[in-house]
């Protein structure tokens, strides 16, 4: 199992953050049953060595006994690990609306015994009825969705960012996994091309009053040249080209990601 190391300071010196220096810590025996789990939907662990699961929440330091929520889980595949790693805490899987439940609904529906704790909430929360409750969750995760909440008439990016200040407890942590637009990208915008600037990233949760504690370089893909036709959607699992040069593609990978760590201080 190789360890990653969290980026240097030299490189996280942007946005007035720094990041501590330090080596992300091993998986522990319950988070690698969890990911090792049978109940695991085969194709979503063929993406392990795009995703990893195991470095990731280690890095965020997510513990089996933490109320944890991720924001749009959408079909369900980090829900597959957390869901059972999270036995003794709680899961709560935050989406906008009853069809972006669904993934996750017909997983509870597939085999009750595993998922059948999960919990829901609305987010962004609104006047909804259920929203995450302030001030109750030890961890908020969201992968790859910061760059949504910037399309549409209105960006609702920052918005998004003072939600999950307001759900989390003080001293809870913030894990953020997001396409990652290197900051001298010319001729890329973030909007259209799915990427995202860890500065602007970092900006927005500074202003929601988070603290950058930690980032890592486990997601990251050297291989991602971030400028494609039809943005990151262009790469795998999306091929949004269809089969045009699709072995090309394929042979890149999934995005380059940026994997930041975040806490709400206590005081």
């Amino acid at each position: 199992m190789r360890r990653y190391l969290i980026a240097p300071l030299a490189l996280v010196a942007l946005a007035g953050a720094t990041a501590l220096v330090a080596e992300t810590p091993q998986p522990s025996p319950a988070l690698r049953a969890a990911i090792a789990a049978p109940s695991r939907t085969p194709a979503n662990v063929l993406r392990d060595k795009y995703r990893h699961p195991a470095q990731t929440l280690a890095f965020f330091g997510v513990k089996p006994t933490d109320t944890v929520v991720e924001i749009w889980p959408a079909g369900g595949w980090y829900t597959e690990i957390l869901a059972p790693y999270l036995a003794k805490g709680s899961y709560i899987a935050a989406a906008p609306g009853e069809r972006a439940r669904t993934g996750v609904q017909k997983l509870m529906a597939a085999n009750p015994g595993v998922y059948g704790k999960i919990k829901f909430a609305t987010f962004p929360a609104g006047t909804a009825a259920d929203p995450v409750p302030a001030g109750s969750a030890d961890v908020v995760l969201t992968f790859r969705n910061v760059h949504n909440w910037s399309f549409g008439a209105t960006d609702q990016t920052q918005a998004a960012f003072d939600q999950m200040f307001a759900m989390l407890k003080p001293g809870g942590t913030l894990g953020v996994v997001e396409h990652h637009l290197p900051e001298d990208a010319k001729g890329i915008t973030e909007a259209k091309s799915g990427y995202m600037k860890r500065s602007s990233v970092i900006a927005f949760a500074t202003k929601a009053g988070f603290k950058l504690v930690g980032e890592s370089a486990v997601n990251a893909n050297p291989k991602d040249a971030h400028d494609y036709p039809k943005g990151v959607w262009t790469l795998p699992p999306n091929y949004a080209e269809a089969d045009k040069d699709r072995a090309r593609y394929a042979a890149i990978g999934e995005s380059d990601r940026m994997t930041l760590k975040f806490v709400k201080p206590k005081r």
